[in-house]
């Protein structure tokens, strides 16, 4: 039986490498173009698919280096398209702005909570949350990739079968993955995931929503 207020969904985490080492109105800059950036971004997407924002995000998580995004529970699969969508703009910040070195992104698909917080803001708390932030702590990172789960693996092959025309989009753009590294977190658990990235990089649009 499902929890009360509990999601089970895609989490996408992207953070800001090297933030806390920038002066505070460098901080504030990239924090500030990073954000429309990204709005910018979305909106487009969902105005090519006939979509509401409801229907693609459940809501952010600022943290201390970046943002928590979270996925409606329906999206599932799509997080790690979305992940690697910001990482591709996040080059073009980079050329703009000379001391941001780029991001790391994350993906995972596990379960969260929703709150109401004191002033009465939407809100989320889980382990999903945990467990994602997990995934960045691996060595052999690259910027240019999108580290997912392999929870969160499962579920962008399961989106892949059932929507073709991104399969097909995804080996235009030359789709690559590692193997699964199993690497210990800083709790000792095992954690399992891969890389993935694109060797012609570029924004996925979401899928076309049909017409209700």
């Amino acid at each position: 039986m499902q929890k009360k207020n509990c999601l089970e969904t895609d989490i996408v985490l992207v953070d800001i490498i090297g933030f806390s080492k920038l002066e505070p109105i460098q901080q504030l800059e990239i924090i500030k173009y990073l954000t429309k950036t990204y709005i910018n971004m979305i909106n487009k997407m969902l105005d090519n698919s006939n979509m509401r924002l409801d229907d693609f995000i459940e809501g952010y998580i600022a943290t201390g280096d970046g943002f928590f995004c979270i996925l409606n529970h329906k999206m599932k699969g799509y997080g790690s398209v979305l992940g690697l969508n910001f990482s591709y703009l996040s080059s073009f910040v980079s050329r703009k702005y000379t001391y941001f070195q780029g991001v790391r992104v994350a993906v995972h698909t596990g379960e969260i909570y929703q709150f109401k917080d004191i002033l009465g803001n939407i809100n989320y708390i889980g382990d999903g949350l945990n467990d994602c932030a997990r995934y960045l702590e691996i060595k052999n990172f690259s910027i240019s990739t999108v580290m997912i789960s392999e929870n969160a693996y499962q579920y962008l092959k399961e989106f892949l079968t059932i929507n073709e025309d991104f399969n097909t989009l995804f080996i235009k753009h030359g789709f690559k993955h590692s193997n699964m590294h199993e690497f210990k977190d800083k709790h000792s658990k095992v954690k399992r995931g891969c890389l993935i990235w694109l060797r012609d990089s570029g924004i996925m649009n979401l899928p076309i929503k049909e017409e209700e």
